[in-house]
Formats: C-alpha cells, sequence, structure tokens
C-alpha cells in the first residue's frame, strides 16, 4: 500500500510541480526551488538557477517562483523593486497561465492513463442483459433498500445501463431522486436510492454487500482434507441439488447449506461419468470445501484509438463531476464529511497487492482529483491564485502585497485543518 501510494504520489505531484516549472520558465521567470515532498530536504542538486530537491514528507510538492507570495512565507524579496525576472513583474495573463500549468498537466495526465488503459485493456463487464437473464443476489445493504435475491434490474433512472457496476456508480448514488427498475417474478418494481446512500459506501469492502449478478457455476478447487475431498468431488464437477433442493446458482448452493450446519448434506454431483449422489458433511460455516469457478463469462470490448480516446476523456472528466456533486452534497449534509480521506484512505484504495492495471487506474482518478481540488477558490491553492488573477484581469486593480500574503496564511490554516481531518477520519475508521 506505501509503496503504491508514495509512488502514485510523487509522479502526480512532480508532474503537477512541472506544469508550474515549465510555464513559468517559458515566460521569463525565475524559478529558485523545485520540490517533491516538503521539507526537510533529503537529496537534492542545482541546475542552472534552479535548485531540484526531495523532501522527507512526501504528501505533496512545490515550486518557489521569484517575486510570487506563495507557502514559504518569504516577503523580504517582496520589499525591493520588482525586477524583470519576477512573477509580479509580468502580465496577469502570464501569471494566470503559470497557477494552470499545474492543474492543466493534471488534467492532461490523467486523460492519458484513462485513454491507454481503455486502449489497452477495452473493458471487461457483466452486461444488462446477463443481469436480466440471470437476477441478482441481494446481500446486506441491497436488502436494506428493497432488493431482493432474483430480482432483475432493468432500468436505472428509468434508462437502460450498461452492466452490474453501474448500479454502484457515482453518478447514480449521487443522482436526485434516484431509483432503481427491477423484474420481481414478472411484476415492475420501483425501488428508490435514499438519500444519502452513497455514505454506506465507504470502503471497498461495502460494495461486496450490495449486489452481485448470479451465477451459475463448476468446481473450481477442493480443500485438503475436506468433506468434498472425502466424498470424492473433483475440479470440474457440477452441483446440481442439495437434499433434494435444485441448484443453478452458487447463491442457491450457499443458501441450501446454511441449515445444514453441522450435518451431512445429500448431494447430487454430475461429472463427465453421469450423476450420482454424495453424501458430504457441512461445515460449522455451511462450507462443504470447495472453491466455485463462475461459467458466466463477462461481456468483453476493445476500442480503437479513437474510441479510446473519446471513452477515456469520457472517464477522466467523469471523475472531476462526481468529485463536483459529491462535493455540493456535503455542504447540505447529504453526502457525510466522514468519507473525506487522508493518506491512509489512499493508500487502501491502491490496496496491498501490486497489480498495474489498478495502480494506473487509480493513479489516473488522483491526478484528475488532485487537478478538481487545486482548483478550489481557497488561498494557498492555485485556485486561490487564479480568483485574485481574474480580478485583477477584470478590475484592472491589482490586490495589495500584504492582502496576499495573509489571504496565503487564511489559506494554510485551511489547509492544515483540513489535512488534519482527512487523518482524524483515517485514524477513526482504522479503530471502527
Amino acid at each position: 500500500m506505501v509503496g503504491q501510494l508514495l509512488l502514485g504520489l510523487s509522479i502526480l505531484v512532480g508532474l503537477h510541480e512541472l506544469g508550474h516549472l515549465l510555464t513559468a520558465k517559458m515566460f521569463g521567470m525565475r524559478v529558485e526551488k523545485f520540490s517533491i515532498g516538503f521539507p526537510p530536504k533529503i537529496a537534492g542538486f542545482q541546475w542552472g538557477e534552479t535548485e531540484y530537491s526531495i523532501g522527507a514528507i512526501p504528501l505533496g510538492g512545490f515550486v518557489k517562483i521569484s517575486g510570487m507570495v506563495d507557502e514559504s512565507m518569504d516577503t523580504d524579496q517582496m520589499s525591493s523593486e520588482p525586477q524583470p525576472w519576477e512573477f509580479r513583474s509580468k502580465p496577469a495573463w502570464q501569471r494566470l497561465i503559470v497557477m494552470l500549468g499545474g492543474i492543466i498537466v493534471n488534467v492532461v495526465t490523467g486523460i492519458i492513463i484513462f485513454v491507454v488503459l481503455v486502449y489497452k485493456n477495452g473493458e471487461t463487464f457483466y452486461s444488462r442483459d446477463q443481469v436480466i437473464q440471470n437476477g441478482i443476489v441481494a446481500y446486506e445493504y441491497g436488502e436494506a433498500i428493497g432488493f431482493k435475491t432474483g430480482d432483475k434490474v432493468l432500468y436505472i433512472n428509468g434508462e437502460p445501463y450498461q452492466g452490474i457496476n453501474d448500479l454502484t456508480s457515482g453518478s447514480v448514488l449521487l443522482s436526485e431522486n434516484g431509483y432503481y427498475t427491477v423484474d420481481r417474478n414478472g411484476e415492475q418494481i420501483k425501488i428508490d436510492i435514499p438519500r444519502g446512500f452513497i455514505n454506506t459506501f465507504n470502503s471497498e469492502e461495502s460494495f461486496s454487500k450490495f449486489v452481485q449478478i448470479r451465477f451459475p457455476f463448476e468446481v473450481g478447487a477442493v480443500d485438503k482434507g475436506s468433506g468434498a475431498e472425502s466424498a470424492g468431488i473433483k475440479p470440474g464437477d457440477r452441483i446440481l441439488a442439495v437434499n433434494n433442493q435444485p441448484i443453478e446458482y452458487f447463491d442457491e448452493m450457499q443458501s441450501a447449506l446454511q441449515p445444514l450446519v453441522g450435518k451431512t448434506a445429500q448431494v447430487v454431483r454430475q461429472n463427465e461419468a453421469g450423476i450420482d449422489t454424495l453424501a458430504i458433511a457441512v461445515t460449522n460455516e455451511a462450507r462443504i470445501g470447495i472453491a466455485v469457478q463462475t461459467l458466466l463469462e463477462p461481456t468483453r470490448r476493445q476500442f480503437g484509438f479513437g474510441e479510446a480516446i473519446s471513452k477515456g476523456t469520457s472517464r477522466a472528466f467523469g471523475v472531476v463531476i462526481v468529485n463536483a456533486r459529491a462535493l455540493g452534497k456535503m455542504f447540505t449534509g447529504e453526502v457525510s464529511a466522514k468519507n473525506v480521506s487522508g493518506p491512509v484512505g489512499m493508500a487502501k484504495i491502491y490496496g496491498s497487492t501490486w497489480d498495474w492495471v489498478k495502480f494506473w487506474s487509480i493513479t489516473g482518478l488522483i491526478s484528475m482529483i488532485l487537478a478538481f481540488m487545486n482548483l478550489l477558490p481557497i488561498p494557498a491553492l492555485d485556485g486561490g491564485h487564479v480568483v485574485f488573477l481574474l480580478y485583477e484581469m477584470v478590475s484592472g486593480r491589482t490586490p495589495s502585497d500584504k492582502f496576499l500574503e495573509n489571504a496565503q496564511k487564511v489559506g494554510m490554516v485551511i489547509l492544515l485543518a483540513l489535512m488534519v481531518f482527512a487523518i482524524g477520519n483515517d485514524i477513526l475508521k482504522l479503530f471502527s
């Protein structure tokens, strides 16, 4: 988790600050420092007028541009006469581009990552047709809002959908007066999405407690020393019935074994030799000692490069839209502020196994979120500087250095408070 988080953040922070550095140098501004990570410095070198370094606190980075009021709060330089190479000496439109440079690079990075992932890997999902054909298994959170196992989800908010994952997409869970339409034994039923239901999905594990597609199965592996091994069950066998209860889907076998805990189940097995009935001991966990293999083949789609550009870009900006809506609903109380996560939460999203596809997917996601968060009009963030520059361009009046210094201080306090809050949320989640 830690390795993936540090690598992902280092890439994104480095590229973000590089966006500021390149645009500043493009307009002839002097860049004094470029750092990935915050002080104390653990390594660095001087190249030309700029010191490049790596900081010991890997939760951000910075670029120090001469003549700019920033988080360093170096006011001595601001008391002297402006020099031609300083940030404050340049036209407002050039300074605006410099402040947007990091955000633009993060957006471009996110788009490139999503486009490459779509082009290389395509999409793999259980389609709407497969959901309608097989139905869903309703778990704890699904049952809580009205789903039942066997329901066939026809529509989301009255519209067809692509696949099973759309049921828990951010855009669906954040929709106003959202609902699912299901076919239950030939009758169409509307299941409303409760206000604030998105707060339920505050961890990766929570999604497994909602709904999943039902799937037919065969035996994939047999546990050593289990009742299934003793009875002669082999990989590739099919389970047709348990105690005279017909079995087609995996959840049906689970349900059939529940009342047989500690007893012996009469299991009808089919293999190449034919069909027979076996007596198999059921454990206290309602298991007979097999792992299963789904017989439901997911839908796979590949995309040409042009299609990948369109779909990857749409996915990238979809992340921004969902986060903007979630932030808005946070102020209304519909989305809980407890969903705000710090570095521990981010590390848990990456997971404890190294999967490059997942790594780049999450890094692309974070890149777009960083761009969005940096654009917020908070002093000390790029968005705060952008607001002041736009004011200057529209009004023709430049905010005073003293005002900018005080705004920077206020912004730093806000950012530190948000960081403490996010890390506090991480700690509470660890012990909850």
